[in-house]
Order: structure tokens, then C-alpha cells, then sequence
């Protein structure tokens, strides 16, 4: 019987697991075996007593459950060096997060150990993926989260209020980046009466902004910023200034600006520059989405909230693990969607054809199998096949 792992995540801060009794009881009826590791889902408010009532099994000895495991499934990348990517069988598969660009010593271990990685960030936007799509499901989270950060951050109301004693202006928020967390961010901020203005490199979101009550902030079409598969993509510095000169009028008019200009595999985009958080209003705030890129504002520290220009600039990182159990509810339907395409009659079948499993492939049979990532190992000397 196909023996299945979910581990504890090890990465500070990480309160999310990849499985719940729901998806444990459905990978059990298609006839595999499930171990999960005591306390997994504590951060989750999940008990191993409700993993043990769904059919698994809850055991301790972590390393023997990996080396024993034929597939495991994670929401962080596997510890490098002699951690998590060591422990793994040989010819196992790892479904997770893997952010490879920033973990190349796991990569380089699970290609060692001839692990099978699928990538949960490289699921590609095609319409039979939606189920799988993890990077859409916990950006939702992050830009809901955002806001409620930034209002309880900002000292003023967010709606507009007539009051006895005078009316209080609604807030003014600029959002840059209107993928799935923009956009979210964009409706949550609306809902708490916000006035909100939304900044984009790609002309084709302006619809979906407006019809969730935003304003389009309309750039100058230098060039598009439309990628593949809906990313955004990487546009020259001519363009970023454009954006820039427009866009800071915009920002010094704003009480809160939230940021979530990424490009997957790169660091982030620089888009809001110290001039620019210079010309803000003492007390604004600004939520860096993309902290765990390096920012999309010049002066975001990742991981800490710090005040500049009388400016407060939060850089937290992973927010989706600051709302848990909806962000592992919906992960963990992301990842049994995956792992539901593998098994055919309880057993392993990795179809290579697939176009999803060969999108997210990135370790297999001792390869590099992801171009960007071999590409990345061969500048730091590392043998990419």
C-alpha cells in the first residue's frame, strides 16, 4: 500500500499543514496509507485525535516516517543540509512549497536522493489547475490580511462617518498589483469603506478593478506587463519610472499602500522608492506583500515593521499562516488535488505528459526538471542534471 507522510512544518512561524481529517479521509478511500506526524496540525487547531477518527495514523519517529514514506506532503520547503531533504527515500514524491530559487541546497539534496518534487508555486493558470491553484488560494488570505494589518495600524476610521460632532473622511488607499491578493485587498478595503486606488502593469485587470469599486490608475503603455498564464511579468526600468512618476502623486495623497508586485522566481520589483514614502503624510501606512521577495518598497525590512519619513512600513512575512485554519483548509484541498492526479487505483503513476505535472516538476530521477531553477544551480557551480 502507497504509504503517505505529513510532517510538522519546521519553518518559524508556519501554523499551516498540508492535510486535513477531510482530505486524509479522501486520500484513504482512493487506498493509500497515511501517517501523520504528532502535533502537525496543532497550529492549525487541528488534534491528532481527529486525524487518528479520520483513518490515519499519528506516529513520532520523524526521520523513520520519512525514509518510509512514498509520498510527502509539506507546506514549506524541506530543511536543507542533514535536515528534511536528507531523510526522504530514495524515489520518493514531495508535494510542497519549494520557493527553489531561495532554497538551492534542498533542491540540490532532493535531486541526490532522485526525490520526485512537485512544486505547489509552479501549478500553471490553465482552467483543469484551478483546484490546485495554492498560490491563488493563500494569496487570497494575504490580501484580506493585509488590510486588516493596515487598519488597525492606521489611526483613523477607514469609513466615511457623519457624526454629530463632524464628518470623518473615508481612508484613502492606493493597492499596487492587482493579481489575486490586490484584488482582494482592493474588495476588503472597499468593505470597510476605504476609498481604494489600484496601480497595474497590466491594462487588461482594469475591468475586475472597477467592477469591485476600485479606480484604475491608468500608466502609459510603454510596453505590457501581461505574462504568461496571467503573471504579471518583469518590465524594463524605462516603464518602472513611468509608473513611478505617476504613481507618487497617488501615494503622497494615500493614508495606507499595499504592495503585491511579484514576479515569480525573481526578487520583487522595486515600486515604491524613499522619495516617494518622503512625500506620504506622517502616520500612513504601507503593507509589503512582497517582503518575501525582497519588498516592493525600497526601505520594507522583511519580517519587521519599521518607521521611516514618519511612514510605517510593515514587512511580516507569510500571512497566510496568520489565518491557519482557512489557509489550511484550502491548501490542503490544493495539495490533495495534486496527489489525486498521481494515483490511479492506489497506486503511483507520474504521468509525464500531463502539462501540470510537468509544469510543476522540478526534481525527478536525479534532473533539474525546472529550467529557471537549473539555470540558477549552473551560476552557482552546482551540476543542474
Amino acid at each position: 500500500m502507497l504509504k503517505v507522510f505529513v510532517p510538522r512544518e519546521r519553518q518559524p512561524g508556519e501554523a499551516r499543514v498540508a492535510a486535513t481529517p477531510e482530505t486524509v479521509k479522501r486520500l484513504i478511500k482512493e487506498g493509500l496509507s497515511v501517517t501523520v506526524e504528532a502535533g502537525a496540525g496543532e497550529g492549525a487547531h487541528i488534534h491528532d485525535a481527529q486525524f487518528e477518527a479520520a483513518g490515519a495514523r499519528v506516529g513520532q519517529e520523524v526521520r523513520a516516517l520519512y525514509g518510509e514514506a512514498d509520498v510527502v506532503l509539506k507546506v514549506s520547503p524541506p530543511e536543507a543540509g542533514e535536515g528534511e531533504a536528507s531523510w526522504m527515500k530514495e524515489g520518493a514524491t514531495l508535494i510542497s512549497f519549494l520557493a527553489p530559487h531561495k532554497n538551492l541546497e534542498a533542491v540540490r539534496r532532493l535531486r541526490e536522493r532522485g526525490v520526485t518534487t512537485l512544486a505547489m508555486e509552479l501549478v500553471p493558470r490553465i482552467t483543469r489547475a484551478q483546484k490546485m491553484d495554492a498560490l491563488s488560494s493563500q494569496a487570497n488570505i494575504a490580501g484580506y490580511k493585509a488590510v486588516l494589518l493596515a487598519a488597525v495600524r492606521l489611526g483613523k476610521y477607514f469609513p466615511l462617518l457623519m457624526t454629530a460632532a463632524g464628518t470623518v473622511q473615508p481612508a484613502r488607499v492606493v493597492v499596487m498589483g492587482a493579481g489575486v491578493a490586490g484584488l482582494q485587498a482592493l474588495a476588503t478595503a472597499r468593505r470597510l469603506g476605504a476609498v481604494v486606488e489600484v496601480s497595474d502593469i497590466r491594462p487588461a485587470v482594469k475591468e475586475q478593478v472597477e467592477s469591485l469599486g476600485g479606480k484604475f490608475i491608468d500608466l502609459p503603455q510603454l510596453e505590457s506587463g501581461e505574462g504568461k498564464g496571467g503573471y504579471a511579468r518583469e518590465v524594463s526600468a524605462e516603464f518602472l519610472l513611468k509608473q513611478r512618476e505617476i504613481v507618487k502623486a497617488r501615494i503622497a495623497a494615500a493614508d495606507v499602500v499595499i504592495t503585491t508586485a511579484q514576479v515569480p522566481g525573481r526578487a520583487a520589483p522595486k515600486l515604491v522608492t524613499e522619495d516617494m514614502v518622503a512625500v506620504m503624510r506622517h502616520g500612513s501606512v504601507i503593507v509589503d506583500l512582497a517582503a518575501e521577495q525582497g519588498g516592493n518598497c525600497e526601505l520594507t525590512v522583511p519580517g519587521e515593521e519599521v518607521v521611516r519619513h514618519g511612514v510605517a512600513i510593515l514587512g511580516q512575512l507569510n500571512l497566510p499562516a496568520s489565518l491557519p485554519v482557512d489557509a489550511s483548509n484550502l491548501y490542503a484541498r490544493n495539495v490533495l488535488e495534486v496527489a489525486l492526479l498521481l494515483v490511479k487505483g492506489g497506486e503511483l503513476k507520474l504521468n509525464l505528459e500531463d502539462e501540470i505535472l510537468s509544469g510543476m516538476l522540478l526534481t525527478h530521477a536525479g534532473e533539474i526538471r525546472h529550467g529557471p531553477t537549473a539555470e540558477l544551480l549552473k551560476k552557482e557551480g552546482g551540476a543542474a542534471a
